[in-house]
């Protein structure tokens, strides 16, 4: 789908920050999420995931380090209570102090104007940080993280963003997803959120599994639809009525006034045979759409 170029700021009152501070902040991360935290710098961030011992994914971040002791992790804001709180019940005698830092740190998404020249790149303008996110249906996204707001411009619409968010194939994982899907099941490892030369961490083991085995069965694919879908919902096919063969992991109204909605929704690979339908076997049809990268050659 094509939309008029969109460009300006909203504030993300859906994401929140956790800062990591200590000497030791860095290397317990490590050990928690999917990604290499040990190898951040102060010009990059990350993606990471955080998963429980069955290898389900509890949460996903845009992790970055903003000190030498001080790491920051944006994740959705309906998740981040519970992550602080598991997060904490494994500290034990690191020097990592956890916390949240949404207040202090209201992030911001930016479509538009300069950006950080590498994605997933670090700039930091006045007080605030800029991530780079990968692009979008043609635009260029940013995490604006800061006390300060960006720069006076035009104002974003939320649900624009949103559908940029999904257009971009990246997953969040919210509140209504977590612990459904194994970080391939939403192709987190094929947009750079899982290192598989790192240590040990919760369900590695069951990742890598899912990884050199060659089992993967599900993938997340785009989906254009004429009805609205919301994160967690099922999705069925007529040939099994019963069964569900998916489920929606993100969702936005297209910002063209045309009715559409895009999602972004894992599936059954052998479903795809088949016409997905949102709900219920009977429900709104979901049409594919490309993704902006490409999947391994088994999918």
């Amino acid at each position: 789908m094509t939309v008029a170029t969109l460009q300006g700021a909203v504030r993300l009152t859906d994401w929140g920050v956790i800062r990591a501070s200590g000497d030791d902040a860095r290397a317990f991360l490590h050990g928690q999420l999917t990604q290499d935290v040990l190898q951040l710098d102060e010009h990059s961030a990350r993606l990471a995931g955080y998963c429980s011992a069955k290898g389900r994914l509890l949460a996903s971040f845009v992790v970055w380090q903003r000190g030498p002791n001080e790491v920051l992790l944006a994740c959705s804001a309906d998740l981040l209570a519970p992550t602080l709180k598991r997060l904490s019940m494994f500290v034990l005698r690191a020097k990592c102090k956890l916390s949240d830092a949404t207040a202090e740190l209201p992030l911001f998404g930016v479509v538009g104007g300069d950006v950080p020249a590498a994605v997933w790149g670090r700039s930091v303008v006045g007080s605030a940080d800029l991530i780079r996110l990968p692009d979008a249906a043609g635009h260029t996204r940013c995490l604006w993280a800061g006390a300060e707001p960006p720069p006076a411009g035009p104002l974003l619409d939320a649900e624009a963003w949103r559908w940029l968010e999904v257009q971009s194939g990246v997953p969040r994982i919210v509140a209504a997803t977590a612990e459904q899907f194994v970080p391939q099941m939403v192709n987190l490892e094929v947009v750079g959120g899982v290192n598989f030369q790192k240590g040990c961490y919760p369900g590695q083991e069951i990742v890598a599994r899912s990884q050199y085995r060659g089992t993967l069965k599900r993938r997340a694919f785009l989906f254009d639809s004429d009805a609205a879908a919301a994160p967690g919902q099922e999705l069925f096919t007529s040939t099994e009525p019963d069964q569900p063969a998916g489920m929606v992991a993100a969702a936005a109204a297209a910002p063209d006034g045309s009715g559409r909605f895009a999602v972004l929704a894992e599936a059954k690979i052998a479903a795809l045979d088949a016409e997905l339908h949102l709900g219920s076997s009977t429900g709104p049809r979901l049409t594919p759409t490309a993704l902006p990268y490409t999947l391994p050659a088994a999918a």
